[in-house]
């Protein structure tokens, strides 16, 4: 008699398998694990609540499209990651987009002296400064700093070299020290 384990109890390796044959029981267990990593990846990408919540959204559609293509080579969760990185990037690219379509709006908001609201948390002002480094840059710093992740996992999960993730650190740390000091926060 085989002993049949909870879905909360099974591996990352058996709920792909079961998802991958088409069983949704395990994919919305396999959601359900990962969704804060996504979320949680997503805010630090884009620094918002909403935007995070619509880029973890997309990633869930499109893992159930691509959870066949899913080969396992790599851990489930720098694939999954890669996955929320290109998701936020779309969105990205989609909102300069429709941001070009409202430049009047916001020719307004200068001359009417209404100014975007500053953080006032320390950290948040750091990872909004993050959020505008190059995109390369501020990838490597929010794998490594933001997810823990070592430059190892981090290169694996940007398709570079673990020393071109090192390499993108340092020019991201001289680039935010300058972004501070510029906006008074050191």
């Amino acid at each position: 008699m085989a002993l049949m384990l909870d879905e909360s109890e099974a591996s990352d390796a058996e709920l792909i398998g079961r998802a991958k044959g088409g069983d949704r029981g395990a994919f919305g267990t396999l959601l359900e694990r990962h969704y804060d990593f996504v979320y949680r990846a997503a805010y630090r990408w884009c620094g918002k609540k909403a935007d995070a919540e619509d880029i973890a959204q997309e990633v869930c559609v499109r893992l159930g499209r691509a959870i066949r293509d899913y080969r396992g080579n790599g851990a489930f969760t720098t694939w999954l990651y890669t996955m929320t990185l290109n998701a936020a990037r779309d969105m990205m690219r989609k909102t300069v987009r429709e941001t070009t379509k409202t430049e009047a709006y916001g020719a307004y908001e200068r001359i009417s002296g209404e100014a975007p609201v500053e953080p006032e948390d320390p950290a948040e002002a750091l990872w909004a400064a993050v959020r505008m480094l190059p995109d390369k840059q501020r990838d490597a710093v929010l794998l490594v700093y933001g997810e823990g992740l070592s430059h190892a996992a981090a290169a694996e999960a940007m398709g570079i070299s673990e020393t071109t993730v090192s390499w993108h650190i340092h020019e991201a740390k001289k680039r935010l020290k300058t972004l501070m000091l510029s906006a008074g926060e050191v």
